[in-house]
């Protein structure tokens, strides 16, 4: 999971029920009022009467009373913090297909429910320092203390050498917001810097893209894969804390390994390299030209922006190794009964970070949370599916890899779909479920982008809750876990959760909650199942998830992105050849 933890919590009572392995089956909807016990938190023992009587008034607290038992299971020692390309990956794909196996679902093909991901792991081993020449050529930077890059292409030496660096404001384009950063200019062989975020964050101006909320555009993924579509030869974000919505030391202070999928032509179409550079850095480099940061980004700003050439050339170099491995993602569905061609998608990652084997005391990284939590949702939802009648079109259930390591299983199944992306109606990812209690809001990350928000609107109404937009928008968090794959392809994504407003301690508790395993837990070996959590809000938006997908799986409408959006255009084209 990348995006940050506002809504994850610790240390919450666990209903009852929930603690029970041996149920037959789910509840039928009917049946879930009768057999819900809520509990009240263990951290708030002050609880009152008028607490234990809005708990008592709760609908949907019930789906499957399993989900604890799944969770537990994927986040215990045994699976060994589920990395991939290990043995306990072996252990969770065997747990996820067995039980897919059990409650019926139909596999990919044959008999397996699991379809082989192709990764590279690129491990650079020796980074030079960046030089440069020309008449007011600064001093080298120096690897992760002034600049910090990298190759995805697949080799053991990736380089540039005198290659021209020019600066192209926000490297967008952008035709649904009459935007080109790159128009009328040729950057092929050339080192291009740009600024990270978009014009609206900057501006913060509504009616500039979508103000200060991040769209795609302003996402450092997006600008390297425009930049390499190009053809620069080196590709270079300005890192600025605000913008990016994280420090210097999220860049560079951690592990420079990059993982990728497979392609035919080893990634040959990407830059040679790509990386971040500091503010100072920047400055320094602007200073040649007799410009500033602040100046340049009035230049980024002007509807009559042209690239600033900044008269210097760039030379570095990354060496590598290189490992090619295979893992999995787990897919299975329900054949619809009257549409079995078209289908809607239920996704959420298995993976997480392996083990610590220089940590004598706790060597795991169960991902509890992150996200066994999903995972164990997925076949929870899975099974309630299952036990109802069969909806008109298919219903699939993917459980993708290497999530963790750059949504690189998402990515493979948008390439390669148990259905064609133009016959996925829409789908709905599960990255982190609620494990503190009910709560009122359901938080929708990336508001305002679908049609699939009325539809969840109207069931959140339905349990007495609301839907709330994300808190931070201008982080970018839609772009940040697996849907955005499916998205960028024009499938329309839900990604929504419980938030923070908790229904018997308020929402400064639930703020404080989130507060809490960001600092404590989140990729940590910390993150672990705790036998007093409150599963009963995991399963009331388990309900939501339900609904939503069944009302789109027996009926004929195919959603899609708001007017303007993103990936509005992608969506149009790929319907426009269907019958």
């Amino acid at each position: 999971m990348k995006a940050n933890f506002w809504f994850s919590g610790t240390s919450l009572a666990l209903t009852a029920c929930l603690g029970l392995a041996a149920c037959s089956e789910p509840p039928k909807p009917t049946e879930q009022a009768a057999q819900t016990t809520p509990a009240t938190p263990a951290a708030t023992p002050a609880a009152t009467a008028t607490t234990e009587a809005a708990a008592t008034a709760l609908v949907d607290t019930l789906m499957n009373p399993k989900l604890g038992e799944y969770i537990k299971t994927l986040s215990s020692d045994e699976f060994q913090g589920r990395a991939p390309a290990t043995k306990g990956e072996e252990l969770t794909l065997a747990y996820i297909s067995e039980h897919f196996k059990k409650i019926g679902l139909k596999p990919l093909s044959g008999d397996s429910f699991v379809q082989p991901v192709q990764l590279v792991q690129i491990d650079p081993k020796e980074v030079s320092s960046m030089t440069f020449t020309g008449e007011k050529a600064p001093a080298e930077f120096k690897y992760r203390e002034q600049m910090f890059t990298w190759t995805t292409r697949v080799t053991e030496l990736s380089e540039v050498k005198e290659s021209d660096m020019v600066f192209v404001g926000y490297g967008i384009v952008a035709p649904e917001y009459n935007w080109n950063d790159y128009e009328g200019l040729d950057v092929k062989g050339k080192t291009v810097v740009m600024f990270v975020n978009d014009p609206g964050f900057a501006t913060k101006d509504p009616n500039l893209f979508t103000g200060d909320a991040m769209t795609y555009y302003g996402r450092w993924t997006y600008k390297f894969e425009e930049a390499a579509r190009q053809g620069a030869a080196m590709a270079l974000i300005v890192h600025e804390t605000d913008a990016a919505s994280y420090g210097w030391h999220v860049v560079a202070g951690g592990s420079a390994t990059k993982f990728d999928l497979i392609n035919p032509n080893k990634n040959a179409d990407r830059s040679a390299i790509e990386g971040w550079v500091t503010t100072e850095s920047a400055q320094t480099l602007f200073a040649g030209v007799g410009e500033t940061i602040d100046s340049m980004r009035k230049k980024a700003l002007s509807k009559d922006f042209t690239p600033v050439p900044l008269n210097i050339k760039a030379s570095v170099s990354v060496k590598n190794n290189v490992r090619e491995l295979t893992s999995g993602n787990v897919a299975g569905f329900i054949e619809g009964s009257e549409k079995p061609d078209e289908v809607v998608l239920y996704m959420a990652h298995w993976d997480h970070l392996g083990v610590d084997f220089s940590n004598p005391k706790n060597k795991v990284f169960n991902g509890a949370v992150d996200n066994a939590s999903g995972t164990g949702g997925l076949m929870a939802l899975a099974e309630y599916y299952a036990s109802q009648p069969k909806p008109k079109r298919s219903v699939a259930f993917v459980a993708v890899t290497a999530e963790e390591r750059g949504l690189l299983g998402s990515a493979w199944y948008a390439k390669n779909p148990l259905f064609p992306l133009n016959k996925t109606v829409a789908g709905i990812n599960m990255d982190v479920m609620n494990v503190h209690g009910p709560m009122k809001d359901m938080v929708v990350v990336g508001k305002g982008n679908s049609e699939l928000e009325v539809i969840l609107e109207k069931y959140t109404k339905e349990q007495g809750r609301y839907v709330a937009p994300e808190p931070n928008p201008a982080a970018g968090s839609y772009y940040r876990s697996d849907h955005f794959n499916l998205a960028k392809a024009g499938v329309p994504m839900l990604y929504a959760k419980g938030g923070v407003d908790s229904v018997a301690n308020g929402k400064e508790w639930g703020l404080a909650q989130a507060k809490n395993f960001n600092t404590c837990c989140y990729h940590k070996v910390e993150d672990e199942y705790n036998e007093n959590w409150d599963l009963s809000g995991a399963q009331q938006d388990l309900f939501l998830y339900y609904r939503v997908g069944l009302e789109l799986a027996n009926s004929e409408s195919w959603p899609n992105w708001y007017e303007g959006k993103e990936f509005r255009a992608a969506r149009d084209a790929s319907r426009a050849d269907v019958k």
